[in-house]
């Protein structure tokens, strides 16, 4: 399966991976139909709202910190240059909270000069804020 063809694929929002994804599933989700190995396998259905996951990252030390601990457990290494298909954080507007805009660091899928990453209304491609962090896919 292509990049392009899995964000074609009819995504449902779903905190915690069952029945759907969530922003970090998703990632995994392209992993998984990539190369077979899901990432994400022992955390989908332990949480099931945004509480929940934050609980997850934190317990994790952060959402770099987690991908990072599960994509190096498959073998990914971790690359400076990401390429197309690679897992890479990224700084993305999330939502509102008290503040005004909720802008958080979610993993996306390199493509071209963007990236992939699930919202609420489906995947978006789009140009974001890459934080450095990023691990080959292959």
């Amino acid at each position: 399966m292509t990049l392009e063809e899995y964000i074609k694929l009819p995504h449902r929002w779903r905190w915690g991976g069952m029945g759907g994804d969530d922003c970090t599933t998703f990632c995994a989700g392209w992993v998984l139909a990539r190369t077979g190995k899901d990432p994400a396998a022992d955390l989908r259905g332990t949480y099931f709202d945004a509480e929940g996951a934050e609980a997850v990252l934190l317990a994790a030390g952060g959402v770099g910190t987690l991908v990072g601990a599960k994509l190096g457990a498959l073998g990914f290494q971790r690359v400076q240059q990401p390429q197309d298909g690679d897992i890479g954080i990224v700084r993305a507007l999330t939502g509102f909270d008290a503040g005004g805009l909720a802008v958080k660091d979610i993993p996306g899928i390199k493509f071209g000069p963007l990236w992939a990453v699930l919202s609420a209304r489906g995947p978006m491609v789009k140009k974001l804020d890459w934080t450095g962090r990023a691990w080959r896919i292959v």
